[in-house]
């Protein structure tokens, strides 16, 4: 895609939020109905024995629509497949498992916009309400919202009592834990120093966004308030060498590492606790589920959620029934059902839904959290009511988050403050958007 191109996507996208719905580019019609069913055909990644269920169900279940699912190699395997299958204009699927942001996709030209087709359903209760915003581009839907996974922290109790210290409620009571745990050799927290998403989650937290788009500009503010609150509990961590390094590469000895008692807090949410308990041989039992640590001026309960959402490529010949389709995947509670896997006893989590409360007893393994194991459901439920999504995407920021890494990787290491990333981002991603000739104020 040119510059020019990429401004005229763009633009078009944040266009949408401020113009008539029945100005917007709004879906293709659907083709002509023969005598039978439409199918929709469905790419994902994930392995059959977790799709084919719930294909089946659907297909039991529905008369007018059916849905095949076609099995792609992988996440970067999918990407590149539906752009050239898009470019080309033939065999374009109408369900894509999310392989990115929703508005750098929009933005490119690869998704339709779905908002005529989908919000008849956010009048019916079917979703969290932070489930929406990942589906989103200026406003306009370009995909079916699939959910996000609740924020909770999980903590090595065992360790904590050890040494008298009682579970942090808010971000400052982590780092002063911290600070007496490292007298005892002990890590409060991890962070590795290729893997960003603690600042990203923290300042989403803060209900900030580094992006806003306004009209045909976009505005660009890595200096906010609540960036700088996240900041500060980052170089916090940093400057007084609580927080360990591992790195996410080497999976086996990171998770030998979490096993140690070395380190003894974990943000994570439930699609991590299974591989937690698989892979624990000294600490099983000694973890406890508590709320995700908050800001200690924070007027009420937030974690962040930003979810995702279920594509729906441009090109797509049936887009209301391909948003059928992805609704009940999402929502319904067949669906959830179907994906049961009887050799893990669990199902898939669901993200999007206002009460994932019959799901989450097989979402919590059996021996992780020892006797606390019953305090799981509330923590989780508590989060999941607690998601609120501020978090807007925008046009660069692939480019920009690998900028992110390059920095974070220099704030953990105390060669850069946070500030002064977070200062070289702000001149970085408005220079990017300023050379692709997007309307830019920061």
């Amino acid at each position: 895609m040119t510059r020019t191109q990429l401004k005229a996507a763009t633009a078009a996208i944040l266009a949408t939020s401020v113009t008539l719905a029945g100005c917007g580019g709004g879906p293709p019609a659907a083709a002509p109905r023969g005598s039978g069913p439409v199918t929709i055909t469905w790419w994902s990644w994930d392995e059959l024995k977790y799709l084919d269920p719930v294909v089946a169900k659907f297909n039991a279940t529905h008369d007018r629509i059916k849905l095949k699912v076609v099995k792609q190699a992988d996440n970067p395997g999918t990407a590149a497949n539906l752009r050239n299958v898009v470019a080309a204009g033939q065999d374009v699927p109408c369900l894509v498992k999310n392989f990115g942001e929703v508005p750098g996709l929009a933005g490119e030209g690869l998704l339709t916009d779905v908002t005529e087709a989908f919000e008849p359903y956010t009048a019916k209760g079917l979703y969290n309400a932070a489930s929406y915003a990942g589906a989103q581009a200026g406003g306009r839907y370009y995909g079916v919202p699939s959910g996000f996974g609740p924020s909770f922290m999980m903590i090595n109790r065992a360790v904590y009592d050890k040494h008298g210290i009682a579970p942090p409620r808010t971000w400052d009571e982590l780092v002063a834990a911290g600070k007496q745990l490292k007298k005892h050799g002990v890590y409060v927290m991890n962070l590795a120093g290729e893997d960003p998403s603690t600042l990203v989650n923290l300042v989403q937290q803060a209900g900030g966004s580094w992006y806003r788009a306004e009209g045909d500009t976009w505005k660009v503010d890595f200096l906010s308030p609540e960036s700088l609150k996240a900041a500060q509990v980052v170089q916090q961590l940093v400057d007084n060498d609580l927080a360990a390094n591992q790195t996410y590469q080497d999976r086996p000895a990171l998770i030998s590492y979490f096993d140690s008692g070395k380190m003894v807090s974990l943000p994570t949410s439930t699609w991590q606790l299974a591989n937690y308990e698989l892979n624990y041989k000294k600490s099983l039992g000694d973890w406890q589920p508590v709320d995700l640590p908050q800001f200690a001026d924070a007027a009420q309960f937030v974690t962040p959620a930003h979810g995702g959402a279920i594509l729906v490529p441009k090109g797509c010949a049936h887009v209301k029934e391909a948003v059928e389709a992805g609704v009940w995947m999402a929502t319904s509670k067949d669906a959830v059902d179907a994906s049961y896997q009887q050799d893990t006893k669990q199902y898939s989590w669901p993200g999007a839904v206002p009460d994932p409360s019959p799901w989450i007893d097989s979402a919590v393994p059996e021996k992780l959290f020892g006797a606390r194991r019953g305090e799981a459901e509330q923590v989780i439920l508590k989060a999941v009511k607690a998601g609120r999504d501020p978090w807007t995407v925008g046009p660069n920021y692939t480019g920009v988050f690998a900028e992110l890494q390059d920095q974070w990787a220099r704030i953990v290491t105390k060669k850069i403050t946070v500030r002064q990333a977070l200062e070289h981002l702000q001149k970085f991603t408005v220079d990017d958007l300023k050379a692709k000739n997007i309307n830019v104020q920061g």
